[in-house]
């Protein structure tokens, strides 16, 4: 039998025949007329190479075939009517789902733990996972369901999806405690004296303080790159050098806080997600709770 020919709606008249034991009574259950019936019994017993049902007075009797598939196709049926249903409903207390995060550091030190806190009063059998992917991957993983959520400081323009703004932010300058340079402030002339960690994805090339610095025609020296905020502080408290974080990363650790000696751009935090998965009722009620927590990212 070949599986590609299989019409699940044979399947539904073939539990309607069996279940009202008549063409006429299957019909009237379905809401179709008895010769549809008919022909979907035709169909089916040619799919199946068994007449399926035998008429006997007034009803139709099952055949050994029938009585042998009426409980798995009954089985099957009732879990796609359950599948189907799930899809247009979603209940956070009982349901098990796992959703997959790709962020940087702002997600997962700053809205992560809030956001886990939260589901575990109202959803305490789903689970999240944040990993990192690269930026051309995100459109293939969400389209194919590995990834649910992309979270980025950077804008990401692509037709097949849809963002939020989640939250904003500011730079600030983090050192050690006690820095010998640091004792009256910071100002520009010695921010560009010190030595910085710029955090980058890239190898090389310019970030946002870097643009801001060169319209004032000047440029800062950078010694060491990384690719994540959380490394900086381990760094930092080791050495004279100095990094600028968005203040909601830089408050978490035990360090000096400075304010940058220059006018700088509030940084902006923005959701992404597919397209297809815009109405789906688990995927909403996810992000209502995800804008919910990023409310008190500026607290």
């Amino acid at each position: 039998m070949n599986l590609n020919r299989i019409d699940l709606n044979l399947f539904a008249v073939f539990d309607a025949i069996y279940t009202a034991g008549s063409l006429t009574k299957a019909a009237d259950v379905l809401c179709i007329t008895q010769p549809a019936v008919s022909n979907s019994l035709a169909r089916l017993r040619e799919m199946l190479s068994d007449p399926l049902f035998v008429r006997t007075g007034h009803s139709m009797t099952p055949t050994p075939v029938a009585q042998n598939i009426i409980g798995p196709a009954r089985d099957a049926l009732s879990l796609l009517r359950k599948s189907v249903q799930d899809s247009h409903v979603f209940e956070p207390s009982t349901a098990h789902k796992a959703f997959n995060f790709a962020s940087r550091d702002l997600l997962e030190v700053s809205i992560m733990p809030r956001l886990m806190a939260l589901l575990q009063n109202r959803a305490p059998n789903i689970t999240l996972t944040n990993y990192e992917i690269a930026r051309t991957n995100v459109v293939s993983a969400m389209a194919s369901g590995s990834l649910d959520f992309f979270a980025d400081a950077s804008t990401y323009t692509d037709p097949h999806l849809l963002k939020q703004k989640i939250a904003s932010d500011r730079y600030v300058v983090l050192a050690r405690k006690n820095h010998p340079l640091l004792k009256n402030g910071l100002n520009l002339d010695t921010f560009l004296e010190l030595g910085h960690i710029n955090v980058s994805h890239r190898k090389k090339g310019v970030g946002p303080i870097d643009i801001e610095l060169d319209k004032l025609g000047k440029k800062r020296k950078e010694v060491m790159r990384g690719q994540h905020f959380l490394t900086v502080p381990s760094a930092i408290v080791k050495t004279d050098l100095i990094a600028c974080l968005p203040y909601h990363l830089a408050k978490h650790y035990d360090l000096a806080i400075y304010e940058m000696p220059f006018e700088m751009p509030h940084v902006e935090y923005y959701l992404y997600w597919h397209v297809s998965a815009d109405h789906d009722h688990a995927h909403i009620w996810m992000r209502e709770q995800i804008l919910e927590v990023s409310k008190t990212y500026n607290h």
